[in-house]
């Protein structure tokens, strides 16, 4: 049976969009269709009307992702050509794209969340995780090394040492562990129940400040702001999210009593 990842909008609050891995049987493997999939749903958030502020990125049954489809490899790993296209052109791409989404992202991580699995949680802003939940990427077992494209997602979230304790020992990492590493963004007894929280936390301030401020942890990933992009960060100087949030915040303040 093949896997399918799909986007829905919450019915209650429009506001939050989930992003669902499902692959019944297989703990969610990642196919070669569920990546071109997110590739395409990746790119399409920042444009969906009304505004999404924030998406939920879970999988289904009781894990998030084990990983690639193994099933798939003898017809795409054994030939240089395609190995490289598969990596670079599917993978790296759907992760690409995921990655450079403007909204907020909350990984909602249980069970699995291992190889391509944990490649699409470390695009996620937010990385909320259940005390079962099992970390890694054991593909030296298999025989190959993880993607030079795929390794610097990774430390982008993870410091060297600890990408390599995952790759080199070849072992999944529990939660504990995880969080250590920096991977987890915290731990819980109800990923599920948390995420939704973080979710509508993020839902009721002002997307396009979640957006500006994504925007700016990616710049300072690269090194820091150009001077057009400082230009244009305060370019928000006359909106109305500005003037109404500060207008409502010193609404609240005790006004002075005279003398």
């Amino acid at each position: 049976m093949a896997g399918s990842l799909r986007f829905e909008r919450d019915a209650v609050d429009s506001r939050i969009g989930v992003i669902t891995l499902s692959h019944p049987g297989r703990l969610n493997a990642i196919d070669v269709a569920m990546w071109h999939s997110l590739r395409e749903i990746a790119t399409s958030l920042a444009d969906l009307r009304p505004l999404l502020h924030v998406v939920v990125v879970r999988g289904e049954g009781g894990h998030f992702a084990a990983g690639a489809d193994i099933a798939e490899f003898p017809a795409i790993r054994f030939e240089t050509a395609s190995l490289r296209q598969y990596h670079e052109q599917t993978v790296a791409q759907a992760l690409r794209a995921l990655r450079g989404c403007e909204v907020p992202l909350v990984a909602q991580i249980e069970g699995a969340c291992v190889g391509g699995g944990l490649e699409i949680a470390a695009c996620c802003d937010l990385r909320i995780a259940s005390r079962d939940a099992r970390f890694g990427a054991p593909i030296a077992k298999l025989g190959f090394p993880m993607a030079p494209d795929e390794v610097a997602l990774l430390l982008g979230v993870i410091s060297p040492a600890g990408i390599a304790e995952m790759l080199l020992e070849a072992r999944l990492i529990d939660a504990g562990r995880a969080l250590q590493l920096g991977l987890v963004s915290r731990l819980c007894d109800d990923a599920q129940a948390e995420a939704w929280a973080s979710a509508l936390r993020i839902a009721a301030l002002p997307p396009e400040v979640a957006r500006a401020n994504k925007r700016t942890l990616r710049q300072w990933a690269r090194g820091g702001p150009t001077e057009a992009e400082r230009t244009a960060h305060f370019n928000y100087a006359d909106s109305t999210a500005h003037r109404e949030g500060v207008a409502a915040f010193l609404a609240r303040e005790p006004k002075p009593t005279p003398p």
